[in-house]
């Protein structure tokens, strides 16, 4: 069967065979230091994974405390704002409106009102607002742009919309019945939001208001 020294690379199984086997090869200095390098890198990676998911979780934790923060404050902002001085808001069956407004509360505001104004925003108007609940009629003497007149009584309840008024038309426009507070708006606006007969409005000067502010 050949010699009986054992060859390299093969061990003897019995006497009569041999069986090829492979023997690890030794690590230079070069590869030895490659696997410490690795090693050290892969720690360094744990490392930095693991203090970037401490700053995240904090960051999340602060995230989540400012937006509770915020959730806390929202009420207190939208009930300010619901009765801020320069803002009516309107509600009726279709829903619900906001107008910024200049008041109109002395006399000679009230006489003045909308004179010589050439432009208006659409989410702008005037409040006029009286002393009591009395008749009131409004006319367009210096008036340049169309209105759309809503007359309400002591309780912000609309008792009736004169709709685009004529500029410079001299023709008293009359409130229904004993009126308190007139919104005035846009020519148009009143019937494209459903304004009418039975809407409420809201505004901290309404004393007796259907609509309360909260």
């Amino acid at each position: 069967m050949g010699s009986g020294s054992e060859p390299a690379g093969r061990r003897r199984l019995n006497t009569y065979s041999w069986v090829t086997y492979e023997t690890a090869p030794q690590r230079t200095a070069g590869q030895e230091g490659k696997r410490k390098t690795l090693k050290t890198d892969r720690q360094t990676v744990s490392q930095t994974i693991s203090q970037t998911g401490r700053r995240t979780g904090a960051r999340a934790v602060m995230l989540a405390l400012a937006g509770l923060l915020l959730a806390c404050l929202l009420p207190v902002v939208a009930v300010a704002e619901a009765c801020a001085p320069d803002t009516v808001q309107l509600r009726g069956e279709s829903g619900e409106s906001r107008f910024t407004v200049d008041l109109a509360v002395t006399p000679e505001e009230r006489n003045r009102g909308l004179m010589f104004v050439e432009k208006m925003a659409t989410s702008k108007g005037m409040l006029f607002v009286y002393e009591t609940p009395q008749p009131v009629a409004f006319w367009m003497k210096n008036t340049l742009i169309p209105l759309d007149m809503i007359f309400a009584d002591e309780h912000g309840v609309v008792q009736n919309v004169h709709a685009s008024a004529v500029p410079g038309d001299l023709t008293p426009i009359p409130g229904k019945g004993r009126i308190k507070y007139v919104l005035e708006i846009n020519g148009g606006l009143a019937a494209m939001l459903h304004i009418a007969p039975g809407t409420v409005l809201r505004h901290p000067l309404i004393e007796n208001p259907a609509w309360p502010c909260e």
